[in-house]
């Protein structure tokens, strides 16, 4: 079957439909961890109001493992891609089994820092000594899943560059479904299975990685036979880790500067009462929704543009960026138009405070008008690391969140108040698009002027 008719050439055929093939299931695996996280969450809360606020304290330590691990897969991906565009099958064994084993290499450094530092680390975020006795319990079991969070990602990431972004949606989808139904049973107790509260959903956690990871190394060495053990290989080790943190470290960088922006926002819009902040929140939450479609489209254009840009097929590159350019466009207005008229009617379903539905209906009636241009920068990103040009995409990432989004804030928050902060949102996701947009025709243009008969290729 199998591997052939999963995996799919992206450097001839249709352009749109390509893409949109891959966007679909990786928003389908997006939807399923979202869910899958809102309802550990529930399940965690109905422990009580110190367990929430343990398991909370955790977030940016589970941000910064989700970091590293995405890092690595974008870096994986954009070399693998190209591999798989220039058709190159004993570099892409060789790619692939080194960066697994980076990946259990990161895995293990988490694992043990982490078990180390619990402490030092909690203490640091804020945690007293009636949660820090939680967040043990919690956290020595699930840094036991750092391998197999970041194994599995690696594994994805492979897949996608294959052209097979449906394997990856339908493993993603199982884990987390799986949390779901072992989240209760180990929370809460079942039958023989003890009640273990806190530790039952860091077990639940570390069992569903584990799960989605075997799957995933099983595929890719049984099914694909990406895997190859050679010592002629070893040489080549440092080679193709510098190949994949070439692009992965800066792509690292640019999430782990994402939370310290919006910690600043948040207290920012602080600075207008607890009210607004919870206001802020529910605008955030309905933000994040709406823009799963455009991540996404973002996350697709990697392996397509890595394909095509490994086959030489740069036209197809940059008709790729135009059509998902025209893609985010039209949802951003159609998404704009949706929360400006409903922005009010969508705060009441949360909140009933005045301040607070005033803050999310001014941050939804305004902020969604940039969302095109916000996608366009993160389809550029994307295109930029597929093409193995990492640097350009951490500058446009960088540049919307400390360039113009956290000083704009601060300044037009003293001229403007409340709505200064959001229009500095807004403002910022424009510069991103444009810089995006300008900056990647820019930099594809040398390959046009050195070999004129690519420009006349078409989809």
């Amino acid at each position: 079957m199998n591997a052939a008719r999963m995996r799919m050439n992206m450097t001839e055929g249709p352009i749109g439909p390509a893409i949109v093939s891959l966007m679909i299931p990786m928003m389908i695996g997006m939807i399923a961890l979202v869910s899958y996280n809102i309802a550990d969450t529930w399940f965690i809360g109905q422990l009580g109001t110190l367990e929430l606020a343990a398991v909370s304290f955790t977030f940016p330590v589970a941000f910064i493992v989700n970091a590293l691990s995405m890092g690595l897969g974008v870096g994986t991906s954009s070399v693998a891609s190209r591999l798989f565009g220039a058709n190159d099958s004993s570099n892409i064994q060789r790619i692939t089994t080194h960066a697994a084993m980076l990946a259990v290499i990161v895995g293990i450094s988490v694992l043990t820092i982490g078990l180390l530092t619990i402490e030092p680390v909690f203490r640091l975020l804020g945690a007293d000594d009636t949660t820090l006795p939680l967040i043990e319990r919690y956290m020595s079991i699930y840094y036991f899943g750092g391998v197999f969070l970041i194994v599995p990602m690696i594994g994805n990431s492979v897949l996608r560059a294959s052209g097979d972004a449906k394997t990856p949606s339908y493993l993603m989808t199982a884990g987390a479904v799986l949390n779901v139904i072992l989240d209760p049973i180990l929370i809460f107790g079942w039958g023989p299975i003890p009640r273990l509260e806190i530790e039952g959903a860091a077990i639940s956690t570390v069992v569903s990685n584990a799960l989605v990871g075997a799957l995933s190394v099983s595929i890719i060495y049984f099914r694909d036979h990406l895997f190859r053990f050679q010592t002629e290989d070893w040489p080549l080790l440092v080679d193709s880790w510098r190949r994949i943190l070439h692009v992965g470290v800066p792509s690292m960088a640019s999430s782990l500067v994402a939370p310290v922006t919006t910690a600043f926002i948040t207290w920012q819009v602080s600075q207008f009462g607890q009210e607004a902040v919870a206001g802020f929140g529910v605008a955030s939450r309905i933000e994040g929704l709406s823009l799963m479609a455009l991540m996404a489209l973002s996350a697709a254009v990697t392996p397509f543009s890595g394909q095509n840009y490994g086959a030489k097929q740069y036209g197809r590159v940059m008709d790729g960026a135009r059509f998902a350019w025209r893609w985010c466009t039209f949802y951003g207005f159609v998404v704009a138009v949706i929360l400006f008229t409903g922005a009010e009617y969508i705060a009441l379903l949360f909140t009933e405070n005045p301040t607070a539905v005033n803050t999310s209906t001014m941050h939804l009636s305004m902020v969604p008008w940039s969302y095109g241009f916000l996608g366009i920068s993160m389809v550029c990103v994307s295109a930029f690391n597929a093409i193995g040009k990492p640097t350009p995409g951490m500058l446009i990432s960088m540049s919307r969140t400390i360039g113009v989004y956290a000083p704009l804030a601060f300044v037009l928050a003293w001229l403007l108040e409340l709505r200064g902060v959001f229009l500095a949102a807004f403002c910022a996701n424009i510069v991103a698009g444009l810089l995006g947009y300008f900056w990647f025709k820019l930099a594809m243009k040398p390959y046009f002027d050195d070999t004129p008969e690519t420009a006349k290729e078409t989809a």
